[in-house]
C-alpha cells in the first residue's frame, strides 16, 4: 500500500505536476543572478513554469480527447442522445459534454444544432452546462495541481449541476422560449464518413493546433494574473476577502467570475494562486465554474438562441448550483486538502 501511494504521489507531482520542471526553472533563474524566492524571481518562475506545464498538458490532452471526439460527430451524438429519455438522457448528455468543446462559446453552436434537431430542451441544456465546465482535460489539469480527490469531486459535482439543471429546465416546459428560427429549423441527417486511424490522428492534431491558438492568450493572461497574485498580493488581503472569515466569499467569487471570459485552462493558474494565498477551496472552485459556464460573451451568444426568460432561468440555475457547490466544498475541504 505504501509503495502504491508513493508511486501515485510521484506520478501526480513529477509527471502531471511536472515538479521537476519547476525546480529546473528555479535553478536557471538563480543561475542568471536572480533570486527565485524574491517577488520578481518568483513571478518569473511561476509564469514560465505554469505556462509550459499547462500548454504541454493541454496539447497531450487535446490530442487524446479529440481522437475520442472523432467518434462523436454532431449527427452521431444526436442519434445517441435520441435513444434515451428522462433523466437518463440528461446523464448521457452531460457525459457526452465532457468530450466536446473546451469553452462555452464553442458549445453554444452545438446546443443550437441539437435543439434544432428536436432533442428535448433539458437534454440540450445538460450538454450546454457540462461541456465547458467538466471536460476530461479539466480532470487531468485539476489533478496535476489540486490532487485527485478535488479533481474528481469537481467533475462529479459539475455533472450533478448539469443533470439537475437540465432536468429542472425540462420540468418547467420552457420550449416556447427558444427563438423561433431555432425551433423551426431543420437538421439534415448527413451520412457520416467512417474515418480511418490516420484520419482521426490528423483530425486530433488539427484540433491541437486550433485549440492551442485559441486558448493560448487566455492561458498567458491567467498565468500572468496568477503570478501577480502569488507573489505580489499580500496573503492577509486574500484571507480577509476569500478566506474562512468571510461567509460570502463564494458569492463574491461567483459574481466576479461572470464578466470574465476564459476556459478552464486559463482559470486554473488563478485558482492555484488564490488557494496558495489562503482562499477557501469552495471559493476557488466556484470562481472557476462561474468563469467557464457563465461568462458574459457566452451569455450574449446564448441570448441569440433563447428568449430572456429562458436565459434568466439558465443563469439562475447555474448560479445557485455553483454557489451551493462552493459552500459544499468549503464544508468538506478538510477531507480533500
Amino acid at each position: 500500500m505504501d509503495m502504491l501511494k508513493t508511486g501515485w504521489n510521484f506520478f501526480q507531482n513529477e509527471v502531471l505536476g511536472m515538479a521537476w520542471l519547476n525546480r529546473l526553472i528555479g535553478n536557471l533563474i538563480n543561475a542568471c543572478g536572480l533570486d527565485a524566492t524574491s517577488k520578481i524571481g518568483g513571478s518569473i518562475q511561476f509564469f514560465v513554469y505554469d505556462t509550459i506545464k499547462i500548454m504541454v498538458l493541454l496539447g497531450v490532452l487535446i490530442l487524446i480527447i479529440s481522437y475520442i471526439q472523432s467518434y462523436f460527430p454532431p449527427e452521431r451524438t444526436k442519434k445517441i442522445l435520441g435513444r434515451f429519455h428522462g433523466i437518463g438522457a440528461n446523464i448521457i448528455s452531460a457525459l457526452l459534454g465532457t468530450v466536446t468543446p473546451f469553452c462555452s462559446c464553442s458549445s453554444i453552436p452545438l446546443f443550437i444544432g441539437f435543439t434544432s434537431a428536436g432533442l428535448p430542451l433539458g437534454v440540450t441544456f445538460s450538454f450546454l452546462i457540462s461541456s465547458p465546465m467538466v471536460d476530461l482535460g479539466s480532470l487531468v489539469l485539476l489533478m496535476s495541481i489540486f490532487g485527485w480527490k478535488i479533481a474528481v469531486a469537481y467533475v462529479v459535482l459539475g455533472l450533478v449541476i448539469a443533470v439537475a439543471g437540465g432536468t429542472l429546465i425540462e420540468k418547467l416546459h420552457l420550449e416556447s422560449y427558444v427563438e423561433d428560427f431555432i425551433r423551426g429549423g431543420n437538421s439534415l441527417d448527413v451520412p457520416q464518413e467512417e474515418l480511418h486511424f490516420k484520419d482521426r490522428i490528423k483530425f486530433a492534431w488539427e484540433q491541437v493546433i486550433e485549440t492551442a491558438k485559441k486558448v493560448a492568450p487566455y492561458v498567458l493572461i491567467g498565468v500572468g494574473i496568477g503570478a501577480f497574485i502569488h507573489n505580489w498580493i499580500p496573503e492577509e488581503w486574500i484571507v480577509r476577502i476569500l478566506g474562512t472569515g468571510n461567509p460570502i466569499g463564494v458569492i463574491i467569487a461567483t459574481v466576479v467570475g461572470v464578466p470574465m471570459y476564459a476556459d478552464i485552462f486559463g482559470t486554473i493558474p488563478i485558482a492555484e494562486a488564490l488557494l496558495a494565498k489562503g482562499a477557501q477551496l469552495g471559493v476557488v472552485l466556484s470562481f472557476m465554474m462561474s468563469v467557464t459556464t457563465l461568462s458574459l460573451p457566452s451569455m450574449i451568444m446564448l441570448r441569440k438562441a433563447v428568449k430572456p426568460k429562458l436565459l434568466g432561468v439558465f443563469i439562475a440555475i447555474c448560479t445557485i448550483g455553483i454557489i451551493l457547490v462552493g459552500y459544499f466544498f468549503n464544508a468538506i475541504s478538510y477531507l480533500l486538502i
